[in-house]
């Protein structure tokens, strides 16, 4: 069976038809049962929001007001319309942010990504997507357990175990980030392990380099990027076309112009939006943060749904490094911790390969100073970080707490 199942296919008016159909049902139940959207749209007729242009009037949540909206009303926001005693999970995303599971199958509804890249009933999965506090890890564990597979749970780190386990088990495909799934094959190469049983892979979390495509290519893995997000699963996903990433079938999807909530005119560059019918966290024109844009016409795979051209930077400066969220807020906190520094900027760039961070500093150096920053870097983001210092004044005075200087091409 070439497809997950018959929505994939669809004529795609009959998709626009389906959804709007069901927004106005899902908007009811979010204004009945989540207090926060009872607040938002407590003077709108939701039945008669039916169009795009009528959705459009909504108001746009965005991810970075999640934060203080938990603050206010722990542990989500007043977003849920399901209370916590009956969700099947909680977990905490860097910010911090309180991430709900519910408790249906493949609820992060990844399994339509996994299918895409050939995962099928029987496969053994080495899932390296973390299990601790955040959900990654359990979001494709339910896809792939909801297809049949067998996932054997890695998690992160500890690389030579990673690599032992699979020339132990012989998996046929990998989930997790791409940078983690090449520091994986590089390890079996110094050890001389066979890894070669790994045909298949989803990956996720960051950027999908020329060089790791062509390791992945060369090793005979076909890696396809599915792209998601800790607070609405699945957004979209890569197929054997390999030409955009395929809307998930259960979302409605704006790009609007960064800062507002007006959609753009098609192809042009601007924010994610994404309208869920997730009866659970029912996330409406929720502001990803990320930029993208809509591709013209239909995938050659068939599938005829929506296409965006995949990650293209944030709309805010917010980053994503390697899998995790970093927020000029950290950058922030990081600095109260060592009031020597008087200005400073992370930047993040990828010339070595990988996602690098370097918090640049203007301030007195010195050896005891650095090692400070670098481990509060760590503590605050969970990541590792480079610390270089810059001349008073070097740095520009444009307001710039987070510099995404990572090249793509």
């Amino acid at each position: 069976m070439k497809f997950f199942d018959a929505l994939e296919n669809r004529d795609p008016g009959q998709r626009e038809r389906d959804l709007f159909a069901a927004l106005p049902k899902q908007l009811a139940h979010a204004k009945a049962n989540a207090p926060a959207f009872a607040e938002l749209y407590g003077a709108i007729d939701v039945a008669a929001v039916t169009s795009r242009e009528a959705l459009a009037k909504l108001p746009v949540i965005r991810k970075h007001e999640l934060i203080e909206r938990q603050k206010a009303l722990l542990p989500f926001g007043g977003l849920n319309a399901t209370p916590v005693g009956k969700l099947g999970r909680v977990f905490s995303s860097p910010g911090p942010i309180y991430d709900p599971e519910g408790t249906g199958e493949d609820w992060w509804r990844f399994a339509r990504s996994l299918y895409a890249a050939g995962f099928r009933s029987g496969d053994l999965v080495h899932n390296t997507f973390s299990y601790h506090f955040t959900p990654a890890g359990f979001m494709v564990e339910g896809a792939a357990r909801r297809l049949g597979c067998v996932v054997f749970p890695a998690g992160v780190g500890q690389t030579e175990m990673q690599v032992q386990a699979i020339a132990d088990l012989k998996p046929t495909g990998y989930i997790g980030t791409p940078s983690f799934l090449k520091i994986i094959i590089e390890k079996a190469d110094e050890l001389k392990a066979d890894v070669s049983s790994l045909k298949k892979a989803v990956v996720s979390g960051e950027a999908f380099f020329p060089n790791q495509k062509a390791l992945c290519a060369e090793r005979g893995i076909q890696a396809l990027q599915s792209y998601g997000t800790a607070d609405l699963g699945l957004i979209a996903y890569e197929t054997e076309a390999r030409e955009g990433l395929v809307l998930e079938e259960s979302l409605i999807l704006e790009i609007v112009r960064p800062g507002t909530g007006d959609p753009v005119a098609q192809g042009e560059v601007g924010e994610v939006v994404i309208t869920s019918f997730n009866p659970d966290y029912p996330l409406i024109r929720f502001g990803t943060g990320d930029l993208s844009a809509v591709l013209p016409g239909i995938s050659p795979c068939g599938r005829t749904n929506v296409r965006i051209k995949g990650w293209m930077g944030r709309a805010d400066q917010t980053a994503k490094v390697k899998g995790m969220f970093v927020h000029p807020s950290q950058v922030a906190e990081v600095l109260q911790r060592h009031p020597e520094v008087s200005r400073a900027r992370l930047v993040v760039d990828n010339e070595t390969g990988q996602d690098r961070m370097t918090l640049r500093c203007e301030g007195t150096a010195s050896d005891a100073l650095a090692k400070a920053l670098v481990d509060s870097i760590r503590e605050v983001t969970k990541l590792r970080g480079e610390v270089a210092f810059a001349a008073a004044g070097e740095l520009p005075n444009d307001g710039k707490v987070i510099d995404d200087a990572r090249k793509y091409e």
